[in-house]
C-alpha cells in the first residue's frame, strides 16, 4: 500500500522534473537553440499547432535561427506567433524561409532572465511539495486500516527523501541554466 503511494509520488515528481527541463529548454541564452522557437503556438487554418509541426528548425550560426515553411501559405502566420511570443528578435522573411537573429542580451536582460528563472524553478519546487502533501495525507490516512505506526513514519521518511532528491535536480538544473544565461 505504502510502496504504491511512494512510486505514484516518484512518478509525478519525475514528470514535474521533466517539465522543468522542456521549459528551461525554451528560455533564451545567450546563444540561439530551436527549443526558443519550437513550441510557439501558429494559428494554422483555423487551428493551433507548434511551429515545429509547420517547418524545418535549425541553427546555422550562434546568433540565427532558421525556420523553412513547409507551406508558403503559413508563413504570414508563423511571422506573426513569432513577434507575438516576444522572443527579443524580429523574423526576416526570404520566401518561406523566415530569419531570426538574436541580438546580444544586455547584462540588465541577463539579470531579468535569471530572476525569471528563479521564479519558474520555485513553481515547480512547490508542485514537488504539493505532491509530496498529497501522497502524506494518503500515507497518514492509512492509520485508520490498521497499518502501524513504525510503517507509516519509514512510509513517510521515505518519501522526504524522495521529495528531496528532486528538489535536489531542480535546484541543479537551475544553477546550471543560471550559469548558461550569465556566461557571454
Amino acid at each position: 500500500m505504502i510502496q504504491d503511494l511512494l512510486k505514484d509520488a516518484e512518478s509525478r515528481m519525475k514528470k514535474v522534473v521533466s517539465k522543468y527541463k522542456e521549459e528551461l529548454a525554451g528560455m533564451r541564452t545567450g546563444r540561439a537553440s530551436t527549443a526558443i522557437v519550437e513550441n510557439i503556438k501558429v494559428d494554422y487554418y483555423g487551428s493551433e499547432m507548434p511551429l515545429k509541426q509547420l517547418a524545418t528548425i535549425s541553427t546555422p550560426e550562434p546568433n540565427q535561427i532558421l525556420i523553412q515553411t513547409w507551406d508558403q501559405n503559413a508563413v504570414k502566420s508563423i511571422e506573426k506567433a513569432i513577434q507575438e511570443a516576444n522572443i527579443g528578435a524580429n523574423p526576416q522573411t526570404e520566401g518561406n524561409l523566415i530569419r531570426l537573429i538574436l541580438p546580444p542580451m544586455t547584462e540588465e536582460r541577463r539579470k531579468e532572465m535569471v530572476k525569471q528563472l528563479h521564479k519558474i524553478a520555485e513553481e515547480y519546487r512547490i508542485a514537488v511539495r504539493n505532491i509530496r502533501r498529497d501522497i502524506k495525507e494518503d500515507i497518514e490516512s492509512l492509520k485508520s486500516e490498521g497499518i502501524s505506526e513504525d510503517d507509516i513514519k519509514r512510509g513517510l521518511d521515505q518519501l522526504q527523501k524522495i521529495t528531496d532528491k528532486y528538489i535536489n535536480q531542480i535546484n541543479q538544473l537551475t544553477e546550471e541554466k543560471e550559469e548558461d544565461i550569465l556566461s557571454l
